[in-house]
């Protein structure tokens, strides 16, 4: 006769509790279909990313401070932000900030037009402006620096604020990345990490509200480096494990076409329009506009 034990049975593994999040955060994983994904990908092998200068002639560093290059390349589409240009940031950060650009391709347009459609549909109205739709993308390309025979790991983005009004969309491909929104007081105090996620491959995330959007900073922690790098883009000088889209809104009296600028300002990003020229028919004509309009000024 066989005893019977006292032991208590095995309880079953727990499974991950799936935690509601807050008001003013939206999170979908496998947001892309692998379909859109490989479209995507696609285009992002036509476009030619550029390195850009913290600072320029007209905008040099604030006493203290040494000219220095992002940590990696960047492309931009709706309207370009150029660093030296010191970004969009209102209230008085607005004029000569934003510089038409490249219009969105048809794959992320649909996909923006889904996003935008969740958005309203999900935050209040006081957290979205009139007139608000996403207009303005920045691509960035997160890996490694190639230098010589170093590769540097510069996969990470420091802690600031999304100056742009109304809710901010983030669409990820590649690696996984560590996202966090931290309380912060000042650069001489340590951050409080206040929400973390992980943004996975073909994820959508958006953020919008008085907490997310306009009180807490927000940061990308680290990028996982378990898998291929993304091959196939024109990215001199680098080796890409993840791509972010971010897309945000500036009011369209706020976008200035490059030969409207002043003459010191487009001197500054003049070597980024021809640099950008050399491989976009847009900024091509862009700066063909410009040489025109001087020379009907003679």
């Amino acid at each position: 006769m066989s005893k019977i034990s006292n032991m208590p049975k095995a309880k079953p593994p727990l499974k991950p509790l799936l935690r509601p999040l807050p008001y003013g955060l939206i999170y979908k994983p496998g947001f892309i279909s692998p379909p859109a994904k490989q479209e995507i990908l696609d285009y992002l092998r036509t476009l030619y990313p550029i390195w850009e200068n913290r600072f320029s002639v007209h905008n040099p560093p604030p006493p203290g401070q040494s000219q220095r290059q992002l940590l990696r390349p960047v492309y931009w589409l709706g309207n370009w932000q150029f660093a030296c240009l010191d970004y969009y940031h209102p209230p008085k950060g607005i004029e000569y900030r934003c510089v038409t650009a490249e219009k969105f391709p048809p794959v992320l347009q649909k996909l923006v037009d889904q996003i935008e459609s969740i958005a309203h549909h999900t935050f209040n109205e006081k957290d979205i402006p009139r007139g608000w739709h996403f207009n303005t993308c920045l691509i960035n390309y997160y890996g490694h620096q190639l230098a010589g025979d170093k590769a540097i790991d510069v996969a990470r983005v420091g802690e600031h604020k999304d100056f742009e009004p109304g809710p901010v969309g983030s669409l990820s491909l590649g690696e996984r990345a560590l996202f966090q929104f931290v309380e912060s007081q000042s650069k001489n105090h340590q951050s409080h990490v206040v929400l973390q996620q992980w943004l996975e491959d073909s994820s959508l995330q958006l953020f919008a509200g008085e907490r997310f959007k306009k009180k807490l900073f927000h940061r990308v922690q680290r990028v996982d480096h378990k898998g291929e790098p993304i091959l196939g883009l024109n990215t001199e000088h680098f080796e890409t494990r993840r791509i972010n889209f971010t897309f945000r809104y500036v009011p369209d009296e706020h976008i200035t076409d490059y030969q409207k600028f002043p003459n010191p300002l487009k001197e500054d990003i003049f070597p980024y329009m021809k640099e950008l020229a050399e491989h976009s028919t847009f900024f091509t004509d862009e700066l063909g506009k410009d040489i025109g309009q001087e020379t009907s000024k003679v």
